[in-house]
């Protein structure tokens, strides 16, 4: 089964399009704190996420310690519910192998997010992993994407349009590895109609303001996740994790079924 195909499943399974993010704000408890925070917040939100996507910086954050948390969170992840590792790596080709080595042989996460302005050689050695999937930066939800993403090209093309072109090229090639795309949900209205019927992992909604209605409308096949991180770890609201993340599913589902 490809990654898509798995996702599409869990979508399917849930009703639900929710991507959980995993972001422990380290504080003062460390990863001692955050090893008890995250099972519970795991254990309470799994029924109703479609993803979940453990964010590296924040467990990188801890030291070492955190990132032997997030080893022994993946080791206990739900079978049934794919892991994005937010990771955003990019290097040359040599390097990015041993990148993919670790995460999809070491951690058999599920897909893992890649910055791809090194080119297409830097991506090509996670682009052979049957049944993975990777998310590339396209048009990301942060103001400063109008720096580079959304700047155009002599041909009239927007930057970002060269990513998606590393995409298409590789499913072009057969490569092995699903393709996708992170559209921030802040920017996706200007940009989804130049974007490829990929999946997609959409940040932005919820503390970032970004709003669903163009998203949905776009009545794409693909299996485009939405994820929310600070409005299911740290709402300031007398809510549990599970409650908060049913109506973010919910808020999701509603938006598509207008």
């Amino acid at each position: 089964m490809s990654y898509a195909e798995r996702l599409q499943k869990r979508i399917e399974k849930t009703g639900s399009r929710l991507c959980v993010g995993l972001d422990p704000r380290p504080g003062d408890g460390g990863a001692a704190f955050a090893r008890n925070f995250l099972e519970q917040v795991i254990e309470e939100t799994a029924i109703w996420a479609a993803a979940f996507k453990p964010n590296m910086a924040y467990f990188e954050a801890m030291g070492i310690e955190g990132i032997r948390l997030l080893e022994d969170l993946l080791a206990k992840m739900p079978d049934d519910v794919p892991v994005i590792l937010d990771a955003k790596r990019s290097d040359i080709g040599e390097t990015q192998k041993y990148y993919a080595q670790g995460y999809f042989a070491g951690w058999n996460v599920d897909a893992v997010t890649l910055n791809p302005f090194l080119g297409y050689d830097s991506i090509e050695p996670f682009l052979d992993w049957e049944g993975k999937g990777i998310y590339l930066l396209a048009v990301t939800s942060n103001p400063g994407s109008a720096d580079f993403q959304r700047q155009k090209l002599a041909d009239g093309r927007s930057v970002f349009e060269l990513v998606t072109a590393l995409g298409e090229r590789a499913k072009s090639e057969g490569r092995k590895t699903d393709v996708g795309y992170v559209v921030g949900l802040t920017n996706a209205a200007d940009v989804l109609e130049k974007i490829p019927d990929a999946p997609l992992l959409v940040p932005g909604l919820g503390a970032q303001g970004g709003d669903l209605a163009s998203l949905a409308a776009a009545a794409r096949k693909a299996p485009d996740v939405i994820n929310v991180s600070r409005g299911i770890l740290y709402a300031a609201d007398e809510l549990g994790f599970g409650a908060r993340a049913r109506e973010w599913a919910e808020k999701i589902s509603a938006a598509y079924d207008q």
